[in-house]
């Protein structure tokens, strides 16, 4: 492989003519004779026994040129890439120049690569903090939130349903005096107040008791799932079976002792705000991560080729097929039941993904102009860390993840750390009393 000419045609854009030589393309030509010659047959030879002189004598010299081209394309395009040092995000156009068994292949292969951007000022960047005080309300919520989780079911006779029972009934739908499909069940178990049915049906089964035949009247949705039902009014008759009440343990010492390792409530209290506390910070600190993110992105300045955003719109939809994929909701039913089409659903990831794309540039140009290295240690550690996350042998994950890629990644989260570490942030309250923001 030769590369005779590199032109840069555009801001992100090379031209690259790159010559295969005769030697080379002879190698792939008989190459693609020896893969193809078995499907090929000859009056007077039997099927795959034909020499390649007489194929290309009955069917043209020509005949394994598309096979061999193919062969040797993709080998061609790396190593011209590499050759140049070009780093490409995307090669939108490949084209055949010239081609004979006399001098080879000569390609003429278009390039996207990679932007040149500017950054300044991304140190001392401004942002207000704001981390929420955590109430003896919000406490108390938490306990009542655990001692729900740990209350006791009990059978309920002696009084009608209330909200937070468990109801078991029957129950079969009407529309315009038809049942319709999927309206009936018996012993259905139901906690009133949950919202998993119609809004309305849930609060006209409060205050009815067991063994009570009574009818529901709703209506459904306009956007309910099964389009016949849609906007229509409809009645349920019902009739319960039962009634299941919690019965909530006394707040006391001994509840937290049954709840966790503390020996009284208040120092289970105690540590519970320290938990909503650590939260909250958590909150915060990512609120301000996103917040100086943003602004990397902003001061982030050059031409960004679509490709890139464009594949970084690639990679978020796997993330979320990836993120949905325990409730078994992929993109195509998704689509369906927005009604969106997948031009409309890429759409609402392009403004995101040129954000991310921005970033990960301004970072990386960070990276090179405070001169930020990564040591073997850290590349080890990294590569340590990344095998305990997946479950996997180290030396299985550096055979999948590229030394150099992975330094560029460490490379990166350091810029960002320089950034954040050089931020000049304050609380709400620091704001409130005038120091700048």
């Amino acid at each position: 492989m030769e590369v005779i000419s590199n032109n840069k045609t555009g801001a992100n854009t090379v031209v690259l003519e790159v010559k295969v030589g005769a030697e080379d393309f002879e190698k792939a030509l008989q190459e693609a004779y020896l893969k193809r010659r078995k499907n090929i047959q000859i009056a007077g030879f039997r099927k795959g026994k034909a020499t390649r002189k007489m194929i290309e004598a009955k069917y043209g010299d020509t005949f394994f040129y598309e096979p061999a081209i193919n062969s040797i394309y993709q080998r061609a395009v790396a190593d011209a890439i590499d050759d140049q040092k070009l780093d490409a995000v995307d090669i939108p156009d490949t084209q055949v120049t010239d081609v004979s068994k006399e001098n080879g292949v000569t390609f003429s292969i278009t390039v996207t690569v990679k932007p040149e951007v500017t950054i300044s000022d991304y140190k001392g960047l401004k942002a207000v903090k704001n981390v929420k005080t955590i109430t003896d309300e919000e406490v108390d919520s938490e306990i009542e939130r655990i001692r729900e989780n740990n209350a006791r079911i009990i059978d309920v006779e002696d009084r009608p349903a209330q909200n937070g029972d468990t109801v078991v009934f029957d129950f079969e739908g009407f529309c315009d005096g038809e049942a319709f499909k999927g309206g009936k069940a018996e012993k259905f178990s139901l906690e009133l107040g949950s919202g998993r049915f119609i809004p309305g049906f849930e609060d006209q089964v409060v205050g009815k008791s067991i063994g009570e035949d009574f009818d529901v009247n709703v209506t459904f949705p306009e956007d309910y799932n099964a389009k016949e039902l849609a906007g229509k009014p409809a009645v349920f008759k019902c009739k319960i079976h039962e009634i299941k009440g919690k019965e909530l343990a006394e707040l006391d010492d001994e509840f937290a002792k049954d709840v966790s390792e503390f020996d009284t409530l208040d120092e289970y209290k105690a540590d519970l705000r320290k938990k909503l506390e650590d939260t909250e910070e958590r909150r915060s600190n990512g609120e301000i991560d996103n917040i100086l993110s943003q602004r990397v992105a902003d001061l982030t300045e050059g031409e960004i080729p679509q490709a890139m955003v464009e594949n970084r719109v690639n990679d978020m939809l796997r993330e979320w097929e990836y993120r949905n994929r325990y409730a078994g909701v992929t993109i195509k039913d998704y689509l369906k039941y927005t009604g969106l089409t997948m031009d409309k659903f890429r759409e609402t990831f392009k403004g995101p993904a040129l954000t991310q794309v921005k970033l990960r540039l301004g970072l990386e140009k960070i990276a090179e102009l405070e001169n930020i290295e990564v040591s073997d240690d850290e590349l080890e550690e990294q590569y340590k860390q990344l095998a305990e996350e997946h479950k996997r042998d180290v030396e299985k994950v550096k055979e999948l993840i590229a030394s150099e890629s992975l330094k560029q990644d460490i490379k990166v989260e350091k810029a960002f750390k320089l950034v954040r570490e050089n931020a000049n942030i304050v609380t709400e309250e620091a704001k409130a009393e005038g120091e700048e923001a």
